[in-house]
């Protein structure tokens, strides 16, 4: 019985992460990945196995610096884990891109250049969104 039910969390996590970068692929140019879905099934795999094991220990790990910040360093540990996870599976890729702006309930983005790090920090919060969404709606 704990086994049906702790391979059925990782089946939902796994789903979730699934889910997340698939959405988060087609929403952002700059995050891609090649050889269409069996590279996105093995990025969903490695993005949980790196949330269950890398995630946690570098919050530990920069407790202090996380305390300091009020919470703002662990976003970026969720950008060093999509960061990771480029480098695990080379087929996900993070590319730089032109964000051509957007205007949204009044709140007005400019054009700019997105470089590699400011595409992996906009990837990671919008897969963060989307994992917490997904979470939520399971529980």
């Amino acid at each position: 019985m704990i086994l049906l039910n702790s391979m059925k969390t990782l089946l939902r996590y796994f789903l979730i992460n699934l889910t997340s970068l698939y959405f988060a692929t087609r929403i952002i140019p700059g995050l891609t990945y090649t050889r269409g879905i069996k590279t996105l099934f093995i990025g969903a795999l490695a993005f949980m196995l790196i949330n269950f094991i890398l995630v946690p220990l570098l919050k530990i790990l920069f407790l202090p610096l996380n305390l300091l910040t009020l919470g703002l360093f662990a976003w970026l540990i969720n950008v060093l884990a999509l960061y990771v996870l480029t480098s695990l599976v080379s087929d996900f890729v993070l590319l730089p891109f032109h964000f051509s702006g957007a205007h949204f309930l009044g709140v007005y983005l400019p054009a700019m250049e997105l470089s590699t790090f400011w595409v992996a920090v906009v990837a990671s919060f919008v897969i963060g969104i989307i994992t917490q969404f997904l979470q939520w709606l399971v529980h």
